[in-house]
C-alpha cells in the first residue's frame, strides 16, 4: 500500500513538473517576444519623434536663413537619431529591416556632413537642396521600415499563436499519458488491495457464523500482510477459546446430568423459547420417549404431557417461579382411548347423530402413571434469550 501511494504521488509530481515546465517555457518565450517587441515599438516611437523633429527644423532652415543654433540643433538630432538606429539595428535579424536601417543611417550621416557649418555656408543654395533631398529620403526609408515592422508584428503574432498551440499540444499529450497511466494504476493497485481485503471480509463472515476453521492466506510483507497475520492469530485464539468453552460446557453438562440423575426425581430443562434442552433418565423412563423426539423441539410439538407443557408455558409467561403446580400424567393407553373417544364425539357432533342410550359405555376412572407436583425455577441469564427454566417433579408438596 505504501508503494502504491508513493507511485501515485510520483505520478502526480511528474505531471505537475512537466505541466509547470511547459507553462514556464511558454511564459519565457512570450515574455522574450513581448519585451523585444516593446523595445522595438519604443525605439520606433523615438525614431518617429526624431524624424518629425528633424523634418520640422529642416523646413525652418529651408524657409528662413539658417542660424548656427538651428544647425547645431539639427546636428544633435542627427547624432541621437544615429544612436537610435544603431540600437534598432541590433534588435533585428531580418535582412530587409537591417538594410532599411542601414540606409537611414547613411542618409543621416550624409545629412550631418551637409549640415556642417563649412559645407552649408560655402555651398549656398545647393546645400539647402541637398538637405531637403536627404530629409525626404530619411522619411521614405522610415515609411519603408514601418511597413517591414508591420509584417514583423504579424509574424510575431503568428509565432506567439504557434508557441501557444505547440504548448497546448504537448500538455495534452502529457495529460493523456498521465490519464492512461492513472487508469493502469486504477486497474492494478485496487486489485492488489481489494483482493486481500475481500479475503479478510470473507474470514470475518465465517467468524460471524462461528466457523473458526478459517485462515487468511496473504504472503506479502506489507500493512495488509500484518493485518492478515494478526487476524490469523485472533482466529486461532478464538478457536482455542471455543474448544476450551466446548470442553467446559461438556464437563458442566456431565456434572449437571450426574446431579440430575442423583436427585431420583424427573427433571426437565427448557429455554426461553419453550424448547426442551434436557431430560434426566427418570423423565425418559416416565414419559417413554427418546432424546431425538424431544431435545431441541418445542414442547407442544412433542409427546410431553399437556400438564407439563401448560406449567412451562405459565412460567414463561410470568417469567417467574412456579411452585407446587398439580401434575397428573395419564397412562399411555388411557391417552389413546381418550383421544379416540374425543374423535368419536367430534364426529357425532359434526354429523348430528344421537348415540343410543344402551350403546353408551360406562366411563372408567382415569389411570394415572404419575400424580404429583411440579416446581419450575427460572435460571436467569444476562439476556432474555439466555434464560432457562428448570422443572422438578415431586410427589410431595415443597414447603
Amino acid at each position: 500500500m505504501t508503494w502504491s501511494f508513493i507511485i501515485a504521488n510520483l505520478v502526480v509530481l511528474a505531471l505537475t513538473f512537466i505541466v509547470f515546465h511547459y507553462l514556464n517555457n511558454l511564459n519565457k518565450d512570450i515574455e522574450s517576444i513581448t519585451v523585444k517587441s516593446n523595445r522595438v515599438a519604443l525605439l520606433t516611437d523615438e525614431i518617429r519623434i526624431s524624424a518629425v523633429s528633424l523634418l520640422k527644423y529642416q523646413r525652418r532652415i529651408l524657409t528662413n536663413k539658417p542660424t548656427p543654433q538651428q544647425v547645431d540643433k539639427i546636428i544633435n538630432l542627427c547624432e541621437g537619431f544615429t544612436s537610435q538606429l544603431h540600437t534598432l539595428d541590433s534588435l533585428y535579424q531580418n535582412p530587409d529591416a537591417k538594410k532599411v536601417v542601414g540606409q537611414m543611417l547613411s542618409y543621416v550621416d550624409s545629412l550631418k556632413l551637409v549640415l556642417s557649418k563649412g559645407a552649408l555656408f560655402n555651398r549656398g543654395g545647393m546645400g539647402m537642396t541637398t538637405i531637403g533631398e536627404l530629409s525626404d529620403k530619411i522619411l521614405d526609408s522610415f515609411s519603408e521600415f514601418q511597413d517591414i515592422q508591420y509584417f514583423e508584428t504579424v509574424e510575431r503574432d503568428k509565432k506567439i499563436k504557434k508557441i501557444i498551440s505547440e504548448t497546448k499540444r504537448h500538455m495534452m499529450i502529457v495529460l493523456i499519458i498521465g490519464f492512461l497511466f492513472t487508469i493502469i494504476l486504477a486497474l492494478v493497485i485496487p486489485g492488489k488491495i481489494a483482493l486481500p481485503f475481500k479475503k479478510i471480509k470473507d474470514a470475518i463472515r465465517e467468524l460471524q457464523d462461528c466457523n473458526f476453521d478459517v485462515s487468511i492466506y496473504y504472503s506479502q510483507d506489507d500493512e495488509i500482510g500484518e493485518i492478515a497475520r494478526e487476524m490469523n492469530k485472533m482466529i486461532h485464539s478464538f478457536k482455542v477459546f471455543e474448544e476450551l468453552r466446548a470442553d467446559r460446557i461438556s464437563v458442566e453438562n456431565r456434572k449437571f446430568d450426574a446431579l440430575a440423575n442423583l436427585v431420583r426425581r424427573p427433571v426437565l430443562v427448557a429455554n426461553a423459547n419453550g424448547s426442551l434442552i434436557y431430560l434426566n433418565n427418570q423423565t425418559y423412563s416416565l414419559l417413554q420417549v427418546q432424546s431425538e423426539d424431544v431435545i431441541g423441539k418445542e414442547m407442544a410439538e412433542t409427546l410431553v404431557p399437556g400438564c407439563i407443557v401448560e406449567t412451562f408455558e405459565l412460567a414463561l409467561k410470568r417469567r417467574s417461579k412456579i411452585e407446587n403446580n398439580e401434575i397428573k400424567i395419564l397412562a399411555k393407553h388411557q391417552e389413546d382411548e381418550s383421544e379416540e373417544k374425543e374423535k368419536e364425539l367430534n364426529l357425532v357432533e359434526e354429523e348430528g347423530v344421537e348415540v343410543p342410550e344402551g350403546e353408551e359405555e360406562e366411563e372408567k376412572e382415569p389411570e394415572y402413571i404419575y400424580e404429583g407436583y411440579a416446581n419450575v425455577i427460572p435460571i436467569r441469564g444476562k439476556e432474555s434469550s439466555l434464560d432457562y427454566y428448570l422443572m422438578v417433579l415431586s410427589k410431595e408438596v415443597f414447603s
